[in-house]
């Protein structure tokens, strides 16, 4: 996945939020560039991140953890599981970066733990030492900004050692943006300050990854330099197949299926 993006692909993620590995298997097997598995918002625990793993990886696509707010601990512990990139949400301040990337990074970038086993058993690696010489430029620390106090601190998180690159919440960050006042991930005058943030992303020679809620949105971020974009939630997935099953079933039109019965 990192040798992905540094290579200037852009790439698409599905954004799992329930906790089953059948559901998660089957979104691998989309044209999706990589499944990202959500334990903040979602209802992803350990358990469901070891099994959604071994089906995303076994898939041969590129393995997400969104962990939850200031669980360091599970960055590392995802990471062992096999994860290719941890997002972490909620880096307000240089201080909550280099607290990710000393979880996130062997030395001397950080203080991670030994333990990989499983992330090399999947994806069929040997030797220790080979697996440890390439982990840390190999496997990503995205820091989410999604709030006013992240934007005034970005040069800052992207400084920091260890952090490949950022993830912008555009939910979030529209209700610091607004004061409260309303939730709104469109919102037309934050989008100078989100073209901004992938622009001095970028500059600093790291990644930049976006949610985009509406998938229209995407070449529009894309073009700002946005390279890991997801689109919307598995439900949504599922919700607008059934709208179009059910539009076609009305009006008599044709769909071509991909693997029905």
């Amino acid at each position: 996945m990192a040798n992905l993006l540094r290579s200037g692909d852009t790439l698409l993620t599905a954004w799992s939020s329930l906790p089953s590995a059948d559901l998660v298997d089957h979104l691998a097997t989309t044209g999706f560039d990589a499944v990202t598995l959500d334990m903040q918002h979602g209802g992803h625990d350990e358990r469901s991140v070891w099994d959604g793993l071994s089906a995303i990886i076994n898939r041969q696509k590129c393995a997400v953890v969104r962990i939850p707010v200031g669980r360091n601990d599970m960055t590392s512990r995802a990471l062992d599981m096999g994860a290719d990139a941890i997002i972490a949400p909620m880096i307000n301040s240089e201080e909550d970066a280099r607290a990710f990337a000393d979880a996130a990074k062997y030395p001397p970038l950080g203080s991670r733990s030994w333990g990989a086993t499983r992330a090399q058993s999947l994806r069929g690696l040997e030797g220790g030492n080979k697996f440890l010489a390439s982990a840390n430029n190999e496997t990503l620390a995205l820091a989410m900004i999604e709030t006013r106090e992240a934007v005034t601190a970005l040069d800052d998180i992207l400084a920091v050692d260890g952090i490949d690159g950022v993830f912008v919440g555009p939910s979030d960050l529209s209700i610091g943006w607004t004061n409260g006042d309303r939730v709104d991930p469109t919102l037309d005058d934050m989008m100078k300050a989100i073209a901004m943030i992938a622009s001095k992303t970028r500059d600093a020679g790291k990644l930049a990854g976006i949610f985009s809620m509406n998938p229209s949105d995407a070449p529009r971020f894309t073009q700002m330099g946005f390279q890991l974009i997801a689109l919307g939630f598995e439900t949504s997935l599922i919700s607008a197949g059934a709208q179009r099953f059910i539009k076609a079933a009305k009006d008599g039109d044709q769909i071509d299926l991909d693997g029905g019965y």
